[in-house]
């Protein structure tokens, strides 16, 4: 690490690490350092362009990506793989977003909310791990796709429209699919795997919620409207209209009401 006492160095070496499960206890590590007061926010080491991945799985374009149904045992460790992949994105979205717009003017709140999303990625990776495990499966076993990133790449120069794509679509979306899954694992019998299902969908509503504070936050400081920012940025920067359903219970729990999100749907 470049600098112990760095959040930003904190940040790259979590990105720049290449094995699923060394990042995800990284990461936690890392917060568990900011927590404790033992890292400080600076603006003095750059993000890398792409975080570092290990062998497997196997990267696809997400047209690319093989049809699977969730039905089954198979089905159900499909589904868990595919979380894993997401949770594991999640880490690096959100240690780059608190490492890479440190000279931004923002308080030590901020920075408090991404460390702290970072950290509950990691515990649901890890989550989500081990319960493939007592399937006999483990992350990487199965394709995934190479979409997610793409995100952070187009958003990389500008702190709104990362809160915009990336908290305020994205994770926001998983509110919307959430429920459904559960469900299904629950038809399936499966209420280990729902379980887990249940509490990651619980944190992500506070992950949510910080993008939209923080993204509230940001066009106050250049006196933007923020619905009509949000629009402008997710054109931009985000490919498609936005899908339905939403869960409109959920996204206005966690402050995002559908004036940001319904004149985007498709």
């Amino acid at each position: 690490m470049a600098d112990e006492h760095s959040l930003a160095a904190a940040a790259r070496a979590v990105l720049l690490c290449g094995d699923a499960r060394g990042k995800a206890a990284l990461a936690r590590e890392v917060a568990t350092k900011w927590r404790a007061g033992t890292l400080e926010a600076d603006a003095a080491v750059p993000m890398p362009d792409r975080p570092n991945r290990p062998e497997k799985p196997e990267l696809l374009l997400p047209r690319d990506m093989p049809r699977r149904s969730f039905k089954g045992e198979r089905g159900r460790v499909a589904l868990l793989h595919s979380l894993a992949h997401i949770e594991l994105n999640a880490i690096d979205l959100a240690f780059d977003l608190a490492g890479r717009f440190q000279s931004e003017a923002l308080p030590r709140s901020f920075f408090d909310d991404w460390v702290a999303v970072g950290d509950d990625e990691a515990r649901h990776f890890a989550m989500l791990e081990e319960r493939l495990a007592t399937f006999g499966a483990r992350y990487g076993d199965l394709p995934a796709h190479d979409g997610l990133w793409q995100a952070a790449a187009e958003t990389r120069h500008d702190l709104l429209a990362r809160l915009a794509v990336v908290p305020m679509v994205l994770e926001a979306r998983g509110l919307d699919v959430t429920p459904a899954m559960i469900g299904r694992l629950d038809a399936a019998g499966d209420r280990t795997s729902a379980a887990i299902l249940e509490t990651i969908y619980t944190e992500e509503q506070g992950h949510v919620r910080a993008g939209a504070r923080w993204f509230r936050h940001a066009c106050a400081l250049r006196r933007l409207a923020p619905e009509e920012t949000f629009h402008r940025l997710v054109k931009r920067h985000f490919r498609g209209a936005l899908k339905r359903p939403f869960n409109t219970e959920a996204r206005t729990a966690a402050g995002l009401e559908p004036g940001f999100y319904e004149p985007l749907a498709g």
